[in-house]
């Protein structure tokens, strides 16, 4: 910290699966990058390379790589990179979410078992992974940081398996800020609004869902990715050293309203 503002020099982050330059992680990346941080920075497969591949430049990543949570080893490999790269590491951002098409666009009751776990495996689980794989490396504390939604609270229609996905990750934030707080890593979610982003591309209605939010959320207005980005920058920094275990709501207030349209 320096003159109260937030300074990130001589800390080194992660920031996992980076889309282009619309995303949240981008968002966030831009952010710990404007504060001094030395950035790793993951892509998801060859076809989002091209889109990705200036913004690491932009943010002079260090280290730059695919990350498929669904490919054995591949998140190994950036730890991997990170541990010879660096030695170390200060902090994560975690926003991988992912469900099959069908899952989506269908019904919570007829999702398959098979559906579900993929869902889980690549949106929730991915996040438990990294904080195993980041715990050695943050050996002088640390911040992990995943992207959550207000679905995992209340039913959003048209989010359907992804509303129980998001509730068992922000649950998995609350367990691991328990386990990994005698280590002093700190562990926790932002909830953001809807953020017209490639991920919500996928989501039918989303329209709808802005259109809401600016009648219903207290400041009258959707969020930018800039908020989300600087809540992320804020949530990494010692000004935050003693917050753990908590969902951030960056939503304009929405979360207060409620919401279910149709």
């Amino acid at each position: 910290m320096e003159n109260g503002r937030i300074d990130l020099k001589g800390k080194t982050g992660l920031i996992v699966d980076v889309a282009n330059e619309h995303s949240l992680a981008w968002a966030a990346a831009r952010q710990f990058h404007g504060a001094g941080a030395e950035l790793a920075l993951t892509y998801l497969n060859d076809k989002a390379k091209p889109y990705v591949a200036p913004l690491a430049r932009e943010a002079d990543a260090a280290i730059f790589l695919p990350c498929n949570v669904s490919r054995e080893g591949e998140l190994e490999t950036v730890f991997e990179s990170i541990a010879s790269t660096w030695g170390r590491l200060d902090f994560c951002f975690h926003s991988i979410a992912w469900a099959r098409k069908e899952d989506l666009h269908g019904r919570l009751t007829d999702c398959s078992a098979e559906g579900f776990a993929e869902s889980m495996l690549v949106s929730c689980h991915s996040f438990i992974r990294m904080a195993r794989l980041a715990e050695p490396l943050m050996r002088d504390g640390g911040s992990l940081t995943t992207l959550s939604f207000f679905d995992a609270e209340k039913v959003v229609d048209h989010y359907n398996v992804m509303g129980p996905v998001k509730a068992a990750l922000e649950s998995a934030v609350q367990y691991l800020a328990h386990e990994l707080g005698r280590s002093s890593i700190r562990v926790n979610a932002l909830s953001a609004g809807a953020v017209a982003t490639r991920a919500a591309s996928g989501i039918e209605h989303f329209d709808e869902l802005l259109n809401e939010t600016i009648k219903k959320a207290p400041l009258r207005r959707t969020v930018d990715a800039d908020e989300v980005g600087r809540a992320a920058l804020l949530l990494a920094s010692d000004f935050a050293s003693g917050v753990t275990g908590e969902i951030l709501h960056v939503d304009a207030g929405h979360h207060v309203e409620g919401m279910v349209f149709h």
